[in-house]
């Protein structure tokens, strides 16, 4: 019945709006549509926050470089995109550059990345933002195209990756997702937190059919005052290092059953990083008056900034092997490189167990 009513795409879109499958769409629900239509987005929890944040506290600037993915890398390319339409793919020919190349944030925004009192020891991992699935939850539905509102942590995160492009989001539709993080380095003020984040992005609009682009991961880290009032550094980024490091999945039809094409390929370059410490937004002299933001010159005022001290530090590969390790289990098993495998199964007198893979099983690339 609803099918004969709304027709193919009219059930589709429905669909992808009914998050609850209760056949209604609430205000909730319809809020995408309505700020679609109406190009006005209402003060929503898309910027609240756990707590009030000072206006007046510190700035944090960042910057987005993007090279968009190389469509010859792409499997799908080798016979010329034979059967595939053009307004599948449009919504990824289209993103050629960042929403936004640059952005101001408060730096208490990134109290998010702090640690758990009970995680302040080194390589410690713990979730930013916990994963929601698992083998009886299953994997989140593919007839969607707008994220929703993002909550408590997930705030900062929805904010940076929006920078990118506007439908982030931050938590993936197969596990594992979610954001991860440990203590990297600890000083007397300061902490040095390694993260690593699994995103993705809903690249087409109705009319047309959901496109996912799932990047294997974001990984990075964040100098951080452990009042979170000052940031020094921040850089989050998708590794480059593989061959392979995108999937992409496209639905041909206005169900969830519908058909889907699944590709891989290889993005240049999408990353994030702060242009230098953060400042205070508001100035004032040892009287606490406001003073003036630039010298008599019309020059702004130069701030120095202490050199960090670390009392306790680990590298970023032996961090990035924690992270790696509270994301895959399996990897608490050691995998070698095929050139490798049998010179260390000889030494241990052990088999071989051989895997090929299309992509790596280690990231949301595959």
């Amino acid at each position: 019945m609803a099918l004969k009513s709304l027709g193919n795409e009219g059930l589709f879109l429905f669909s992808s709006l009914d998050t609850n499958n209760d056949l209604y769409i609430s205000p909730e629900e319809f809020k995408p549509i309505a700020e679609k239509l109406t190009g006005i987005a209402p003060v929503s929890t898309l910027e609240e926050e756990e707590e009030v944040l000072d206006p007046n506290g510190e700035m944090l600037s960042v910057v987005a470089k993007f090279q968009p993915l190389l469509m010859e890398t792409m499997t799908k390319s080798k016979d010329g995109f034979l059967g595939i339409s053009h307004v599948a793919l449009s919504g990824l020919r289209n993103w050629t550059a960042p929403t936004s190349p640059m952005s101001t944030m408060l730096a208490q925004q990134f109290k998010a990345f702090l640690p758990p009192k009970n995680k302040l020891e080194l390589a410690e991992p713990w979730w930013i933002i916990p994963s929601e699935l698992n083998i009886f939850t299953g994997y989140l539905p593919n007839n969607r195209f707008y994220p929703p509102a993002p909550k408590g942590k997930e705030v900062i995160i929805h904010k940076l990756l929006s920078m990118f492009h506007p439908r982030p989001f931050v938590k993936t539709r197969f596990a594992p997702q979610g954001a991860v993080a440990c203590i990297q380095a600890v000083a007397e003020f300061y902490y040095k937190i390694a993260f690593r984040i699994h995103a993705e992005f809903q690249l087409n609009e109705p009319p047309d059919f959901p496109f996912w682009f799932s990047p294997a991961q974001f990984t990075g880290y964040i100098i951080l005052s452990k009042d979170s009032s000052h940031v020094r550094e921040f850089k989050l980024t998708v590794p480059n290092n593989r061959s392979l490091n995108v999937d992409m999945e496209w639905l041909y039809g206005a169900r969830e059953s519908s058909n889907m094409e699944v590709d891989i390929g290889y993005l240049p370059q999408m990353e994030l990083e702060s242009l230098g410490p953060s400042i205070p937004s508001v100035i004032h002299d040892e009287n606490g008056n406001v003073i003036n933001s630039r010298d008599p010159k019309g020059e702004p005022i130069q701030f120095i900034f202490e050199e960090i001290s670390w009392q306790q530090e680990i590298t970023w590969e032996e961090a990035a092997r924690k992270l790696e390790v509270a994301m895959y289990p399996f990897k608490k098993v050691s995998y070698f490189p095929f050139t490798q495998a049998f010179e260390r199964a000889k030494s241990e007198s052990k088999l071989v167990h051989s895997i090929l893979l299309w992509g790596a099983l280690d990231d949301q690339s595959c």
